[in-house]
């Protein structure tokens, strides 16, 4: 028992530590988590910020992909981060470039380990200029490339890369376990698709041991389809998920010895071609966020009564800031299918299907529909009646198919649709991006406004 007790315990700034399950001890949880590392593999995780995110736009205008709220109180990168910390990894790095203010001050106050368990950090790697280098990170390869020296410091057994910008809930031990059981020089977590969806991805040809044979992008729906599909029951196509648990020595070979600026076009590929690559077959709710139709998409699909992704799983939470905000206070609203974040003041007509997120205020009358309300980062002083719209919805306004960023301020009597507007629209106030209607973060919409 007395190396149990020594075992890391991720104590986050972001909530108080959910109850274990019936039976089971937080240390217990700890051990069975950790089970499979038998005190000997060392896991470094590279979390990818991704490019400068244009088509989440504008929402990335002032901020990373990873930084991007969701479900109302998260950010995107307290996905991946959670995925980690739940099997056990506790070195993880974050690399970004775009806008990576707002990401450090999320990441440095809602991640802080015990100082006398074992080592671990959540840490952001920011491009910079260094003797060896003077460029940014030019693709997914030559950002985890520029900053392999800081990754060594821990000599690390497996290096698990992941994406910044992705919905899923994915238990690490058992990609970890397989890729050791194979003896993989590298495992890529995948994706069984249907043959419409394959088209337009990178598809993975794997045969009946899940070795990889081959890798091909964006195949498209012809005959180049026909000969990878998966060695399982069903028109089913392996699609790569963006996720990687390479063997430490093969990395640094495959980055190392050439100039390749990308893992999906050219790493993996090229260890395809001469090492053992596995496929690990990930059959539940994955979600890419990359463009405004696919976030708007994936915050409204958690209001429904039984989602596919869920954050209310105590077993694996999600991890995020704890903000110490009061109860949410409902003074008169119909509220059907909506996620209410804490801090919020509703005094609306109607809210359907639609996220309200941390600090909302939502004036008397007000209508929202098929909607991301993101909140606001901080409450209102005093206003005088000559100053702009408060922060948050004023009264009697109807919103509908919509995103409204941070710290907006909707004025009275507001109307706010995508209808007959062109999508990639772009004004000061609005954007229109897959049918969907953008509010920037910040932005002041004066009262009677019709967009």
């Amino acid at each position: 028992m007395a190396n149990v007790l020594t075992l890391p315990m991720f104590r986050p700034r972001s909530l108080s530590y959910l109850p274990a399950p019936a039976g089971n001890s937080l240390i217990d949880i700890a051990v069975i988590s950790c089970s499979f590392y038998k005190g000997i593999m060392n896991i470094v995780a590279v979390i990818l910020g991704g490019g400068e995110g244009s088509r989440l736009s504008p929402l990335t205008r002032d901020r990373a992909k990873p930084a991007v709220p969701i479900a109302g109180k998260y950010r995107l990168v307290d996905i991946p981060i959670s995925n980690c910390l739940n099997g056990g990894i506790r070195k993880i790095y974050l690399l970004t470039q775009f806008n990576s203010v707002s990401l450090h001050q999320h990441v440095s106050a809602s991640y802080h380990f015990d100082a006398f368990g074992q080592r671990g950090f959540v840490r952001v790697l920011a491009a910079q200029q260094t003797p060896d280098s003077h460029a940014w990170y030019n693709g997914t390869a030559d950002a985890v490339r520029q900053t392999f020296r800081y990754l060594m410091d821990e000599q690390p057994d497996l290096i698990v890369i992941l994406s910044g910008d992705q919905l899923y809930r994915m238990n690490f031990n058992d990609v970890v376990q397989q890729h050791l059981d194979k003896k993989a020089d590298v495992t890529i977590a995948t994706k069984p698709v249907g043959r419409r969806e394959a088209g337009s991805l990178g598809i993975l040809q794997a045969d009946k041991n899940m070795r990889i044979v081959n890798f091909v992008e964006k195949p498209g729906e012809g005959p180049a389809l026909d000969p990878l599909r998966a060695p399982m029951e069903g028109e089913n196509y392996l699609a790569s998920m963006g996720i990687y648990c390479f063997n430490v020595d093969v990395l640094k070979e495959l980055l190392l010895t050439n100039e390749d600026k990308d893992f999906g076009r050219d790493i993996i590929p090229a260890a395809i071609q001469g090492r053992n690559v596995f496929s690990y077959i990930f059959d539940d709710y994955w979600k890419d966020i990359g463009t405004v139709g696919s976030f708007w998409e994936a915050n409204l699909g958690l209001t429904d009564p039984i989602p596919e992704f869920s954050f209310y799983d105590a077993k694996a939470p999600i991890y995020t800031r704890m903000r110490y905000l009061p109860p949410s206070k409902i003074n008169c609203c119909d509220l059907n299918r909506c996620l209410l974040s804490e801090g919020s003041i509703i005094s609306g007509h109607r809210i359907l299907h639609s996220i309200i997120g941390i600090r909302s205020v939502i004036g008397e009358g007000s209508v929202i529909e098929h909607a991301v309300v993101m909140g606001a980062d901080y409450y209102d002083a005093q206003l005088t009646e000559t100053s702009a719209p408060p922060l948050g919805v004023g009264k009697e306004c109807y919103i509908r198919n919509a995103i409204i960023d941070k710290n907006a301020r909707i004025g009275d009597g507001a109307y706010i649709t995508p209808d007959g507007k062109k999508d990639e629209t772009v004004t000061e106030l609005y954007s229109v991006r897959d049918g969907i209607i953008v509010i920037p973060k910040n932005t002041v919409i004066p009262a009677g406004t019709r967009l």
